[in-house]
């Protein structure tokens, strides 16, 4: 089977795949796991988010995680932002990796931020700006980049909008979200094709969700199409807690063993579903992940078998 050894697999289970939990983690657990993917070899992660506490209380403590961990770690973690403020915050913490999201739609716009789509993308460039004054980056993240819970398909020629709109220059990365998990990979497939040269040098993502169950099918369009990085939760955990009929996240482990990255090994891949496995069973959650059923097979012929 041929790699693609270009694709970044980005793990978001302690941002995206902790939101809907009944249990959370404390910061110390959440940042051991991360040391545990990173050494694993797992190139990016996602560790928090600043939103509110009381809305989101699985990421109460996010920037305890990111004082936790090392520059050197921290350069390959990402930490969720909506404004200037949320990255004025984390930056001082010591993040310097922001990953600035709003939704294409107004409606999930309002409902996840509180505000119209325009008044997010209004306040990037200063978002931007203190980003930069602390030697760090900014990731442009459109949510509901295919369909919106409250108005149904959205519109492509808003994403082109969005993405080539003047104020997003600065943003080192683009990455389209499937919010809920309703696109197909014709449909993941044709957006980014046309993304890509309005993006101009800015690295591609697709975020998507399983809830359809075309999540790695839609990962490896997108990647097809130009997308560089794809992200995935440990154990399809995950969702949207303002968007209804989001489920969990692409599972990290069906990503890994769908594209073959140059660090994974058989070894590798059974302690990535072990700390899922650890994780899932921490939290009370059931797993979705193909992959780590598919290691506990009893074809002890075909290496990626656990044994």
């Amino acid at each position: 089977m041929t790699a693609l050894p270009d694709v970044v697999l980005r793990d978001v289970t302690l941002r995206d795949g902790l939101q809907l939990t009944g249990k959370t983690l404390d910061a110390g657990d959440r940042a051991r796991l991360a040391r545990t993917l990173l050494a694993l070899g797992i190139p990016e992660l996602e560790i928090g988010s600043m939103a509110r506490p009381d809305l989101v209380p699985p990421m109460a403590g996010s920037l305890d995680v990111v004082a936790a961990l090392t520059p050197d770690e921290l350069d390959r973690c990402w930490i969720w932002v909506a404004t200037p403020r949320h990255v004025e915050k984390a930056a001082a913490a010591g993040a310097r990796n922001f990953q600035y999201c709003f939704s294409v739609s107004d409606a999930h716009n309002k409902a996840n931020i509180g505000r119209l789509t325009d008044d997010s993308l209004a306040a990037l460039p200063e978002a931007v700006a203190h980003a930069r004054a602390v030697g760090g980056r900014v990731q442009l993240t459109l949510a509901t980049a295919f369909t919106c819970p409250f108005d149904g398909p959205v519109d492509p020629a808003r994403v082109l909008d969005i993405v080539g709109d003047p104020r997003t220059d600065g943003t080192c990365d683009v990455v389209l979200a499937d919010t809920l998990g309703q696109a197909a990979p014709g449909q993941v497939a044709d957006l980014f094709t046309a993304v890509r040269p309005v993006a101009g040098d800015r690295r591609l993502g697709f975020h998507g969700h399983d809830t359809w169950g075309q999540g790695v099918a839609n990962s490896l369009a997108a990647a097809a199409a130009g997308a560089v990085v794809v992200d995935g939760a440990l154990g399809g955990l995950g969702g949207c807690p303002f968007a209804p009929g989001a489920s969990g996240n692409t599972a990290t482990e069906d990503l890994l063993f769908a594209t073959r990255p140059s660090y994974l090994t058989p070894d590798v891949l059974a302690r990535v579903v072990t700390a899922g496995e650890h994780l899932l069973a921490e939290l009370g959650e059931p797993s979705r992940s193909r992959t780590a059923q598919g290691v506990h097979s009893e074809a002890q012929a075909f290496p990626w078998v656990m044994r």
